[in-house]
């Protein structure tokens, strides 16, 4: 029983309908999320450049909540490296952080434009974000990447001059509870936003990790679901640069998925040493997504090989762009792509997160939940409940 490439009958019998197709649509909203930016590309360029001919240094804040703020986490370290110049200054702060410390984060005399990630446009703090940031800055722009056109989000702000909405595909909206596709869709837009002057040379990119996607799901699932039938309490997702981002987003999905019952964790390949290797046991499994680049790549090798010669220590599995013999000797499982030609490990962060997502997915079941509703107590929801805004007065 394959779930990504089986049909509704058989998704319904385990509670993955809605999960399972989103985690195997995403090639293909990949290649609409594109076209979106295409169409969109004079809109955004305007917007943009009439915001940079007003102000000498432009502040961009990547903001969301849960997955949403993964995405910012996620692409920064790419941003960072091509915003090479002092006129625009990124970061990703989640709206979680703002709105309980707007003071902290908010600088009234500082112009920016607030790039909000939002599968719904309902949750409180996102609409809690934007609010503070028109009260307290004097010179504050929103870029709205949303996957639900009639969220207050974008209903409030689809007419505002001050505002961008763009919307991602249709089915990008996820149902299911975990985000998967509406994940990748704001990353992908995200991504190409930032590159939207030169977006044509992006296609080539993005047709390649379309393919790599659709092979992950036809070529890889029976393996990943072996996997995931395997007895374990623990599971480590490691990864350098854009693959922290990536890790923590993929800790979390299996901790929704299952219920947290199992217990998930995230670092980089550096960072693990110090201190978060104590986690290691035989009842944990500990992936390391591979860097394309040759220098942060070595890193990665050395943590792969120091955790795969530990005496006591559960099942490794390595993620590769290219397949590499030095990966394979050091792990008891290398999953890799055939992109030679990808030297950005933004790209590598699509194809790469659909191991992780299917993973989480058959653990899910493994352990008899429903994918689709995991927590049906109630404890989490899919747009999250119970969060009381409260109403700040400028100091």
């Amino acid at each position: 029983m394959d779930l990504l490439k089986s049909n509704e009958t058989v998704r319904m019998k385990v509670g993955a309908v809605h999960t399972a197709k989103e985690i195997a649509q995403q090639p293909g909203l990949w290649k609409e999320t594109l076209e979106i930016l295409l169409d969109n590309r004079e809109r955004i360029i305007q917007f943009i450049k009439s915001i940079e001919k007003k102000h000498e240094q432009v502040r961009v804040i990547l903001t969301g909540a849960g997955t949403s703020a993964f995405v910012g986490e996620t692409v920064l370290p790419h941003l960072k490296g091509i915003v090479n110049y002092k006129k625009i200054v990124v970061e990703s702060i989640a709206t979680t952080n703002i709105v309980s410390n707007p003071y902290s984060y908010l600088d009234a005399d500082f112009p920016t434009i607030m790039i909000s990630f939002a599968r719904s446009g309902n949750s409180p703090e996102s609409l809690a974000a934007v609010q503070l940031g028109e009260q307290m800055i004097k010179d504050f722009y929103g870029i709205i990447l949303t996957c639900n056109p009639t969220g207050r989000l974008a209903e409030e702000k689809k007419h505002d001059e001050n505002h961008l909405v763009i919307f991602m595909p249709e089915k990008a909206n996820d149902q299911g509870f975990a985000m998967t596709s509406s994940y990748t869709t704001m990353l992908l837009s995200v991504l190409l936003l930032f590159h939207i002057d030169q977006l044509e040379a992006q296609v080539t990119t993005v047709d390649e990790i379309i393919h790599a996607g659709e092979a992950v799901i036809q070529e890889s699932e029976e393996k990943i679901k072996q996997l995931a039938g395997l007895s374990f309490s623990k599971v480590v997702y490691l990864g350098s640069g854009v693959f922290e981002g990536l890790s923590r987003e993929a800790s979390l999905k299996l901790l929704e998925l299952t219920g947290g019952t199992i217990s998930t964790t995230f670092d980089t390949s550096l960072g693990f040493r110090h201190g978060p290797k104590s986690v290691l046991d035989k009842e944990t499994i500990v992936f390391v997504f591979l860097s394309s680049n040759p220098y942060t790549r070595k890193y990665d090798l050395d943590i792969l090989e120091e955790i795969y010669r530990e005496p006591d220590r559960g099942k490794l599995i390595a993620i590769s762009s290219v397949k590499d013999e030095a990966a394979e000797q050091y792990c008891d499982v290398c999953f890799h792509l055939n992109l030679e030609n990808i030297a950005d490990d933004i790209f590598l962060a699509f194809p790469y997160i659909l191991y992780a997502q299917t993973f989480a997915l058959y653990k899910s079941v493994e352990r008899g939940f429903i994918p689709d509703n995991p927590s049906p107590s109630g404890v989490v929801n899919r747009v999250v409940k119970g969060v009381t805004i409260h109403t700040y007065q400028n100091e």
